[in-house]
Order: structure tokens, then sequence, then C-alpha cells
């Protein structure tokens, strides 16, 4: 068994000798490992780190057996979950609810972690302390680092209903993004088939074999070095405008995955700057039609605020 330096994200595994045979789990891992500590043993269990046998696991006093398998995943994101408030909640009836999504929250659980994703905080929010557990219908998702508006069918009856409007693109969806550069065209359209490159896990336009993606925009405001922009997602493909306007030479502010700079105007930037803006639809189960805006993150507007004065700013923002 391989000891790691230290807790770098990743995959550790171990198997469970027989002389450890009746230890705690916790206590088992703080052994395998000197760099890690009880304590953080315990904080990888309770968000949904540490897996036995192939099944995630939450006991810290969980005991083991001689040969049981122990997968730990490391994200490498702080360890401290975070959380959904009733603050978050921009509309809620018996089949819907829509939230104001913070920035640097995963949407659903990963093998690293299940508290802490926008998922897992819904279940608490509906089940209101009661142990219910409510029906999720999860058909929109944002990136760990995007920030705003999207909506969760919550009943059985509004699954379907809801699923159908986001096939057949029913779902009006506005994005706001800041990004290098200005497009010398003041809108237009990406339209490109998308693909996972398996090899670096990131999606790029590929000639055939990927799937349909369409992206427009339209420049909001613009400055020499950067520009606020609106998008409209016609399809919803996984990154699709941070793909789009990587390509097209004007990557997100922040986006490093997709070659986008990771300072501006002497500051670090806290995460690629795309914002969820505005949502439009039909009940799924009424048929009235709804809208939702978020209103801009404080760490998005302290961004467009050492943007100078780019044309348009205040018409933007009105």
């Amino acid at each position: 068994m391989t000891q790691p330096d230290a807790l770098d994200p990743g995959v550790y595994r171990y198997t469970v000798p027989a002389e450890s045979a009746g230890q705690r789990l916790d206590v088992f891992l703080a052994g395998v490992n000197q760099s890690v500590s009880r304590g953080t043993a315990r904080s990888l269990i309770d968000i949904g780190g540490v897996h036995l046998s192939g099944r995630r696991v939450r006991r810290c006093s969980q005991l083991l057996a001689a040969g049981d398998r122990i997968e730990v995943y490391v994200d490498g994101l702080p360890l401290a979950p975070m959380s959904l408030e009733e603050r978050h909640i921009l509309y809620r009836d018996r089949d819907l609810i829509v939230l104001d999504k913070p920035a640097g929250m995963a949407t659903q659980p990963t093998p690293a972690r299940y508290q802490g994703t926008v998922y897992a905080g819904l279940q608490k929010l509906l089940a209101g302390g009661r142990g219910q557990r409510p029906s999720i219908g999860m058909v929109q998702r944002l990136d760990r680092d995007t920030s705003g508006v999207m909506v969760f069918s919550i009943h059985q009856r509004a699954h379907k209903a809801m699923t159908a409007a986001f096939t057949e693109h029913r779902v009006h969806k506005i994005y706001w993004a800041l990004i290098a550069g200005c497009p010398v065209e003041g809108e237009g359209v990406y339209c490109s088939l998308l693909a996972r490159r398996r090899s670096t896990n990131r999606m790029v336009s590929v000639e055939r074999g990927g799937k349909p993606a369409e992206t427009r925009y339209r420049v909001l405001a613009a400055g020499n070095d950067v520009s606020l922009v609106e998008v409209e997602l016609i399809t919803g493909r996984s990154h699709q405008i941070r793909v789009h306007f990587s390509e097209a030479g004007h990557a997100l502010l922040g986006d490093v995955s997709y070659g986008g700079p990771a300072r501006f105007a002497g500051r670090g930037l806290p995460r690629q700057m795309l914002h969820s803006r505005e949502l439009t639809l039909q009940h799924p189960v009424s048929g009235e039609p709804l809208s939702f805006r978020s209103p801009l993150p404080a760490d998005f507007r302290e961004v467009l605020a050492t943007c100078g004065n780019m044309a348009g700013m205040n018409e933007a923002l009105e």
C-alpha cells in the first residue's frame, strides 16, 4: 500500500489489513496517511468523499473488516461545505423551485462530495427538518463557478413537462459574461459540434461526432481589452459558452481552463466571470408564463468596477 505524501486532489485507495479489522473508519484513514489528521478524515467522510466497497459511507464510526476496500476522493476544494439558504430562493410553489445559485457550489454530487452541492442543499431545504425525501427533477445544470438563476421541478407531476421544455428548447436562458477583448461584430452566433476530449476532460468543437451547440451573443458594453456580453443559449451543452468564446479568441475572464486570463487590472479573478442572468419558461403544470432574474453577485460587480469606462456600461446596468 502506497502512502501519499500529501492530500493532493486525486483518488487514494486502500485495502484494510487483518491487523486493522474492527478499527473505526476515521481512525484508519488518519493512520494510513500521516499528513491527514483525524479531523480531516472526519471532514472527508462528512462531505461524502469516502467510499467503502464501492458505496459512499457517511459514518466516521463505521467499523472495518479485513479486506475492505476504501476509496478516498479528494477534489482539492475547501472541506467546509457550502449551504443553500432561504435567501437563495427566488420562487417556490408545489411544483417548482427557482434558485439564485452562488458561485463555487457544484450542482450535483460527485464522488468527492455530496454535502455542499446544490442537490444536497435542495434536499435539506425541501425536507424542512421533517425527515422527508423530496422528489427533485434536475434538468438544468450550472458549472460550479457559474452563478445565477436555475430551476428545478419538485413534484412528480411536473418532472416530465419540465424535462420536455428543456429538451425542446422552450426555456429561454440568458447569461452575462465578461470576456477578453471585443468581438468584431457587436452580435452574432457561434455554432459547432461539441465533444469531450478525453485527454484533458474539456469540451472542444469537432467536425463530426459531437452534439450540436448554438450560442447567440450581443455585446452590452466594450472597452479596449474586455467586454460585457449577453449570451442566449439555444442549446445547453456542457461548458458551451466557455468553449465557444474561447475558440473565438475571447475566453471568459478567470476561465483558466479554457485559456482565459487569471488576472485582470492587476488583481486575481475569483472565478470564470459567467452569470445566469434570466430564465423564462412556462409553468410545467399550470402553463403560466414565468420569468426570473438574478442580480449580479458582488464578485461580478467588483470585477466590473475595475473595467473602467466601458462604452454602454451604464445602459447595460440600468
